[in-house]
């Protein structure tokens, strides 16, 4: 009898079909509910670590939110007596929605000797 499928090809076909309708559910409830959020990111530093002439302050900056911010700018600064001291400023090109991303500040002065302020300055919507 030619044409006609065997129990295998259904079997694949059945598979088939149940995956594609799972991924395009999944898809759609994503959509839905991410599409109100803005980015909510927060920012934090980690312990310094002395590189030849400089000192590396790493820096992850995390969103919270349901969609991605691009063009981030952090702001890092060492502060005494209410002053800045230094200041380094890092970009990062995109923060998905929740998730993070890790950089590197670099400063002359020892940052240990400072207190740390960094901030997220402002990023674009996509």
């Amino acid at each position: 009898m030619k044409g006609r499928k065997n129990t295998l090809e259904w079997t694949v076909f059945g598979i088939s079909a149940a995956i594609l309708v799972a991924l395009v559910g999944f898809l759609i409830f994503d959509a839905m509910r991410g599409g109100s959020d803005v980015p909510d990111i927060s920012v934090t530093t980690g312990t310094v670590i002395p590189r030849g002439e400089h000192f590396a302050v790493p820096v992850v900056v995390t969103n919270g939110g349901g969609r991605t911010a691009e063009g981030l700018r952090v702001e890092i600064a060492l502060i005494r007596d209410g002053q800045d001291v230094e200041v380094a400023d890092v970009t990062f090109a995109f923060v998905p929605r929740a998730s993070h991303r890790e950089a590197w500040a670099l400063f002359r002065n020892d940052p240990r000797q400072f207190r740390i302020d960094a901030r997220a300055i402002g990023f674009e919507k996509p």
